[in-house]
């Protein structure tokens, strides 16, 4: 697949993208996300609805009565992992998160994808450059949460040692940004 570069940042004397973003991210003022337009008139919640991609965080946001939340004024950044990222987890485990009485840790661990403000790569990279080539991040869940580079991606380092791929970078949202990830953060 082809890929498009978001800004870029001086790391070192060397130029580094901040983001790689692919091409079907890149769609003019709605880019395509899950084979659905993503709208900036629409709330987070309303835009992820129609994503193919996103059919299991969805289940799990609506298990975990954050819909309301999500539709929110925000603004919100958030890290959306695909199905595929939800099916790296061990057999059972998104099932077991799902039942009413694992509400409170699949509340922590979708709330360890957001962060309050609106983020977009250009501000991570900031973040990242100021902070030598790390950025730390307080997620709503209260935990922490690492932004680095690695080549021209961009990755997301968990609690637990876990690495997440932004595929998709800069979709924004009436309430905020969202950035697709390969894989569920995982919260200590």
């Amino acid at each position: 697949m082809r890929s498009f570069f978001g800004s870029f940042i001086l790391v070192g004397g060397l130029f580094c993208a901040a983001v790689a973003v692919s091409a079907q991210a890149m769609d003019g003022d709605n880019p395509m996300v899950g084979g659905a337009a993503m709208f900036k008139t629409k709330t987070i919640v309303d835009n992820a609805v129609n994503s193919k991609d996103h059919t299991t965080l969805v289940a799990a946001v609506q298990a975990a009565g954050l819909v309301d939340t999500l539709r929110g004024a925000g603004p919100f950044t958030v890290f959306a992992p695909v199905n595929s990222a939800f099916d790296k987890l061990p057999a059972g485990t998104v099932d077991t998160l799902l039942r009413p009485e694992n509400k409170e840790m699949l509340t922590k661990i979708l709330t360890y994808h957001v962060i309050a403000g609106n983020l977009d790569s250009k501000a991570i990279a900031a973040a990242i450059k100021k902070g030598k080539g790390k950025a730390t991040f307080t997620t709503v869940s209260g935990n922490k949460l690492w932004a680095m580079m690695a080549g021209k991606n961009l990755v997301l380092v968990d609690e637990k040692g876990g690495r997440s791929l932004v595929t998709i970078a800069d979709v924004r949202q009436s309430n905020g940004v969202i950035h697709v990830v390969d894989t569920v953060l995982m919260p200590n």
